[in-house]
């Protein structure tokens, strides 16, 4: 994986990251997906996702960015999103998030919930303030704008996989 692009003569770096595609404990009998809003920024709902530190493996990020922000790793993953996806912040965003990253590359990882109520969101350093388990047409309408191609694109990739 390679965090650095070229556009035009300008490298642009990007921040890697993990994000957990997660389903509720009743999945496959009922598709819902896990969705947050982020405390710092109201109205922007996304899925569990964060840094990948240095030297660990993208799984180990995986399953400690799910305890540091939903305060559970117990998760079945069911499968990972074979290619790294890329997206820049908005320009709002960019200065205000990670300076010095024009946004991140992430590792998709689809995962289940083992159980539903093992979830606490209120964590020693809480990153959402409210959460819902959402159909996917519910997703789409909460998501935030600049995450939808993503999602829409990593799902995308799952439903060809038989999953979703």
């Amino acid at each position: 994986m390679d965090s650095n692009t070229t556009q035009g003569n300008e490298a642009r770096k990007y921040r890697p990251n993990v994000a957990a595609v997660l389903l509720s404990s009743v999945y496959p009998r009922e598709c819902r997906f896990f969705i947050a809003q982020r405390c710092d920024i109201k109205g922007a709902w996304q899925f569990p996702q964060g840094g990948i530190d240095e030297g660990e493996s993208p799984r180990a990020a995986l399953f400690r960015e799910l305890r540091e922000e939903i305060g559970t790793d117990e998760v079945e993953v069911l499968s990972e999103c074979p290619h790294w996806i890329q997206y820049d912040f908005p320009k709002t965003m960019a200065k205000k998030m990670y300076v010095g990253f024009a946004g991140q590359i992430q590792k998709y990882f689809l995962v289940r919930l083992k159980n539903d109520n093992a979830i606490n969101i209120q964590t020693e350093h809480p990153e959402f303030d409210k959460y819902e388990f959402v159909t996917q047409k519910g997703l789409f309408e909460r998501v935030t704008h600049f995450k939808k191609e993503v999602y829409k694109q990593v799902l995308g990739h799952f439903k060809k996989e038989g999953y979703l």
